[in-house]
């Protein structure tokens, strides 16, 4: 017999067990899944407001407290044992006794589970060895755990039960509720940041009736009431647009993207976003407005010395950050030939060397561009603003006045990761439509990720888009720098995986 079945077999075992006492606690008139309790305290704070209290203190303040969580330690010795209550904020200790407890109460407390969810009521004290405890005078059973805890969840190297299991990888592992609560940190400092600065929070739809935005491969679904066929959003770009078209000149959305694409450490089919636009702006400004952005972020965090470790790197925040040309960047870092840069053929064989997924159908730039991912991008580790463009891969962006091969575009590479891609827009309706046609002809060639033609667009533009600047900011990626953590589905509560056949 498999070791496997081994395991299974022990924890049905478990499972029996805790299934039979269900049982007893309902003939014995016990709930076990009790609705009425109430804590009116947290682990966190009895901890900030009591462990600065001494044993004398504790005992002449008499403080009376309700809590709730789940038993996380157990540990009996007869006539009475201790109990480690974890809830949202933390643990505190519940020391329960015989004769601080009713009959019925301390029968419960015998047979408790490591799992079982309990409320306590008690007063404070401080044991011999100077831990906050709260001594039960009452315990309510409010929901019995049928499964057992894994005991050597911290030794897993499989993580994707954990990702599977996100539910018990919250219960067990503190680092990964923590990481949960700073990506609300995160988030919520992204917000205030874009308040302060007089930005309007706004939802766009995630339904499309046409792919534009990114480019990207969308998910098509079909919308039965109006027999039409849709695609979940790529990008809300167009959407915020015409919204500033409609006045409203500092806007930004934190929104839901899908992408039917590939899955790695960097790319998840679902990903958070905070895209945003401001009128009378152009990229330039937004490359300081970002440094600002991650300033405020940081603060919020308090990492004051603007540097954090990530994935094996120290990355230093300090302004200004890098600004560094596409073209130069090839040549430079990658060591790209004018040849090359100059030769569409000899582009694609080199590409076709480095293992990319290109093709004749490519355009020149695009190839330059898979060159740019795997030559360059992994060696930009501190923040590095890639700018200058060209045109060709930038469908929606305003020309360089000064050269029209190329665009006022940027995008932000840090930890070898893109963390945003920013823009002055285009808001000449000619030059657009000329675009779209543009892709158009690439879709025809085969390019699933080219722009679809959007006639509404286009008429919001002759309606006059003023001057204006829009960036979007990979919320995921952002929390996987600022948390330490190397991979997306670290970061996403639940990362989608593939179907596992249950044996």
């Amino acid at each position: 017999m498999s070791d496997k079945v081994n395991v299974q077999d022990a924890e049905n075992k478990l499972i029996a067990r805790r299934i039979e006492k269900l049982e007893e606690l309902k003939k014995n008139g016990i709930d076990p899944y009790f609705n009425g309790f109430e804590p009116d305290s947290f682990a966190a704070d009895l901890h900030n407001d009591f462990d600065g209290k001494n044993k004398e203190e504790l005992e002449d303040l008499c403080k009376y407290v309700k809590v709730a969580g789940r038993v996380m330690a157990y540990r009996s010795f007869g006539k009475a044992g201790f109990l480690k209550l974890k809830d949202f904020t933390g643990t505190i200790q519940v020391y329960a006794e015989k004769k601080s407890l009713s009959e019925d109460d301390f029968k419960l407390y015998k047979k408790l589970d490591i799992g079982d969810i309990i409320g306590v009521e008690g007063e404070l004290f401080k044991t011999k060895t100077g831990e906050l405890t709260v001594k039960a005078k009452r315990i309510v059973m409010l929901t019995k755990s049928l499964r057992p805890l894994p005991e050597k969840w911290h030794g897993l190297k499989d993580k994707e039960l954990r990702y599977r299991q996100r539910y018990v990888d919250l219960i067990v592992n503190d680092q990964t509720r923590q990481m949960v609560i700073e990506r609300s940190l995160i988030i919520n400092a992204v917000r205030e940041f874009m308040i302060k600065s007089r930005f309007i929070e706004v939802e766009t739809p995630m339904l499309h009736k046409l792919v534009t935005g990114a480019a990207a491969k969308p998910f098509v679904t079909h919308l039965n009431a109006l027999d039409m066929t849709l695609y979940l959003r790529i990008a809300p770009e167009l959407y915020l647009k015409r919204l500033v078209v409609g006045g409203l000149e500092r806007i930004f959305e934190i929104n839901r993207n899908f992408r039917n694409e590939g899955m790695d450490l960097k790319h998840n089919p679902e990903f958070t976003m905070m895209e945003f636009y401001i009128a009378y702006k152009d990229y330039n400004f937004l490359m300081d407005f970002t440094e600002e952005l991650f300033e405020y972020i940081l603060d919020k965090l308090g990492i004051d010395d603007r540097k954090i470790e990530f994935d094996g790197n120290t990355i230093d925040f300090s302004r200004p950050w890098r600004r560094l040309d596409f073209y130069e960047g090839l040549k430079e870092i990658a060591g790209v030939g004018d040849d090359i840069l100059n030769d569409k053929k000899k582009a694609l064989e080199y590409a076709l060397k480095l293992e990319k997924s290109v093709d004749d159908s490519f355009s020149h730039e695009k190839i330059l561009a898979e060159i740019f991912d795997a030559l360059v991008e992994p060696k930009l580790i501190n923040p590095t603003f890639v700018v200058g463009y060209p045109v060709a891969i930038s469908p929606l962006a305003k020309r360089n006045r000064d050269n029209p091969n190329i665009t006022d575009r940027f995008e932000l590479y840090i930890g070898t990761m893109e963390i945003a891609n920013a823009f002055s827009e285009l808001n000449d309706p000619f030059d657009q439509k000329e675009r779209f046609l543009n892709q158009l002809e690439e879709r025809k060639k085969g390019d699933e990720e080219a722009s679809m033609y959007d006639e509404d667009y286009i008429k919001a533009l002759e309606y006059g888009l003023p001057p204006t600047a829009g960036e979007g900011i990979g919320i995921d990626r952002l929390v996987m720098l600022l948390t330490g953590n190397s991979s997306i589905r670290d970061v996403i509560l639940f990362p989608l995986m593939r179907d596992k056949k249950e044996e």
